[in-house]
């Protein structure tokens, strides 16, 4: 009877903390939601980014400095006015630190359109058009063109350097206690048989998922008004050519913080 008594008192027995997520030491990452043609809020997070990395090396004044990893989380293209400047800018902000880029569902639309007449019809219902006036083509000669005659011509204006800059981006990339994909994984299916289609493009059933698991997945792809961060779960992509707001996330040991750029037109995120 006392043991009945104790159990009703205390109530059910809590759920065990979820371990921390862990970057390894020596080690910061910077994450980096979906851009989509975003060239103004891509240089302010660079800066920013470069702001915060050198804030934080000189406070931890270490003999030996930090090493940061940069992660674009995929979507650079399509929807906002300046794809190709912000594949030009990611392009030379890799040459100067280590930038690693995963590949997004439109940088495969965008690279499938020039072999396949559909897929070029799917990428321009879904921001391709602006993309492609990014590059040098007259915009009155573009509405003249078929879409035969568009696919002819892509290759003349889209330079080959960014399409192997495109082709060469990665799916996944794993470090210490974080995973990085574009869109999410398949539940149930180990790292390293998840297939390029589900990383670039998943959502409901990896956002539904509530699988504990020993990594945590920082993923875009997925629009939000907030970012969410969860034990297991960080996603970061807050709509950047719609909203005017792109989203980073730092990561350094257990700690998590938020880096935000917001345009001057853009409203003021609730809360």
């Amino acid at each position: 009877m006392l043991k009945l008594l104790k159990s009703l008192i205390s109530g059910p027995r809590a759920e065990p903390p979820a371990p921390p997520t862990l970057v390894p030491p020596g080690q910061r990452i910077y994450a980096v939601g979906d851009i989509h043609g975003r060239l103004d809020l891509f240089e302010q997070m660079i800066a920013l980014i470069e702001a915060d990395d050198a804030t934080r090396n000189a406070r931890a004044a270490l003999q030996t400095p930090i090493a940061t990893t940069v992660i674009l989380l995929g979507d650079l293209i399509d929807r906002g006015p300046d794809s190709a400047g912000v594949i030009a800018t990611a392009r030379a902000w890799a040459e100067r630190r280590n930038v690693r880029i995963l590949a997004g569902n439109h940088e495969e639309m965008f690279l499938g359109a020039f072999e396949r007449e559909e897929t070029l019809r799917h990428f321009l219902r879904h921001g391709g058009r602006e993309t492609l006036l990014s590059y040098p083509i007259d915009p009155d000669d573009y509405a003249r063109m078929t879409l035969d005659e568009l696919r002819a011509a892509m290759p003349q204006f889209v330079p080959a350097a960014d399409l192997a800059f495109l082709r060469g981006l990665e799916d996944q990339i794993r470090i210490g206690d974080y995973v990085f994909v574009h869109a999410g994984i398949r539940p149930g299916v180990p790292l390293d048989e998840q297939v390029p289609s589900d990383m670039r493009w998943i959502r409901g059933e990896f956002i539904a998922d509530r699988t504990a698991r020993d990594f945590a997945v920082v993923h875009g792809h997925t629009i939000v008004d907030e970012p969410e961060l969860s034990p297991w779960r960080v996603g970061i992509d807050t709509g950047a050519y719609a909203s005017g707001r792109l989203t980073a996330i730092g990561l350094e040991a257990a700690e998590r913080w938020l880096l935000v750029t917001q345009d001057e037109s853009a409203a003021p995120p609730a809360g």
